[in-house]
């Protein structure tokens, strides 16, 4: 891959990864509910499901998907509602106050639930499909290695996906503190479920002509 192509390939993913999403939201909760070591796993499962996306989309796997109204529908119902459902599940805490220790390493029970979390919201989002489809075409070179391609894409999107979702779960980590004060757990959930049931609902209009 030539390092021109590589250099617009970087800036386009860069504008994606950086734009915060409903897994960026899901770290932070998760960051300042849980701790930051939660949030972790909670990128990686991300991570992984929307590498899984990338694949598919690299393979012409996913143009099936995405030219499918049934499958295209029932992933977008799949996100919406899961987001609903956390939204749900935040705004109907009975918190007031979070307790933990902020150095406090995950169960495997918590690192399991905190990965497949983040694994759901980030495959459930049929846009991403959509934009690796677009994406792709643009800079696959077809006389050249294709697997090299697929692995310089996939890793160069890794470390900007994972680094920017720890970026922003380490900004709700850091302020913690503040959401850790008494009574301010029904203020977090309040917004945090709103946003997450603005987010699923949103998801739920889409249609492929939009993604």
């Amino acid at each position: 891959m030539e390092l021109d192509v590589w250099l617009y390939y970087l800036i386009a993913i860069l504008i994606l990864t950086a734009s915060p999403g409903p897994s960026v939201l899901l770290c932070i909760t998760k960051s300042v509910t849980h701790g930051f070591n939660h949030a972790i796993y909670t990128a990686i499962g991300s991570l992984v499901a929307i590498i899984g996306i990338m694949t598919l989309s690299f393979t012409g796997l996913g143009l099936i998907i995405a030219s499918s109204d049934l499958i295209f529908t029932l992933i977008k119902y799949a996100g919406a509602l899961y987001l609903i459902y956390l939204g749900y599940k935040t705004l109907s805490s009975k918190d007031e106050d979070y307790h933990f220790e902020k150095n406090e390493t995950p169960s495997k029970k918590d690192k399991i639930a905190s990965f497949i979390s983040g694994f759901i919201v980030g495959g459930s989002n049929p846009k991403a499909i959509i934009f690796f489809i677009a994406l792709f075409p643009q800079f696959i070179n077809l006389n050249t290695s294709l697997f090299s391609q697929y692995i310089i894409f996939v890793s160069t999107f890794a470390i900007l996906e994972l680094s920017w979702l720890l970026f922003y779960a380490y900004l709700g980590h850091k302020s913690s503190n503040w959401f850790l004060q008494k009574g301010r757990a029904k203020f977090f959930n309040r917004i945090t479920g709103g946003v997450f049931i603005g987010a699923g609902v949103l998801l739920s209009t889409m249609n492929k002509s939009e993604a």
